[in-house]
């Protein structure tokens, strides 16, 4: 199991679109955006709706519930400050209140081995520092 503790990671920076995403989930809530005029929830954040066009979106939350969509296991790494965690999982999900809508992150608390398509895994949160807090996954109960 990757311990990732001691990792300095890079730290996102929010910009007009992402910054509601990045507020809400420093409160421990997943929220993506839905367009109001035709009701897709998307993610990452976009200025218009990627169906539609719309501009009306709105940030809501959504439970992070959902299934491991694709997965890879990092045996290297190009960032020197990763070295120590892998190999470690990274997985592609997604969420039950959003189809379609995919959302990146890492396997976190089990072996790199337990990722698999279709599991069940749910959000969890990791403070980065105090203004950026990341959403994560871990195998759902």
């Amino acid at each position: 199991m990757s311990d990732w503790s001691k990792v300095t990671r890079p730290i996102p920076v929010p910009n007009e679109w992402t910054k509601p995403f990045w507020d809400a989930a420093k409160q421990g809530v997943l929220a993506l955006q839905r367009c109001q005029s035709c009701g897709n929830i998307q993610h990452p954040p976009y200025p218009t709706c990627v169906q539609c066009m719309g501009v009306d979106l709105k940030f809501e939350p959504v439970r992070g519930a959902g299934t491991i969509y694709a997965y890879t296991i990092m045996y290297h790494t190009g960032d020197k400050r990763f070295a120590s965690v892998v190999p470690y999982a990274s997985i592609v999900v997604e969420l039950d209140d959003a189809p379609g809508a995919l959302m990146a992150g890492n396997l976190l608390g089990v072996p790199y081995t337990e990722a698999k398509v279709g599991r069940r895994v749910e959000v969890v949160f990791e403070p980065l520092n105090d203004d950026i807090t990341l959403p994560q996954f871990r195998l759902a109960d």
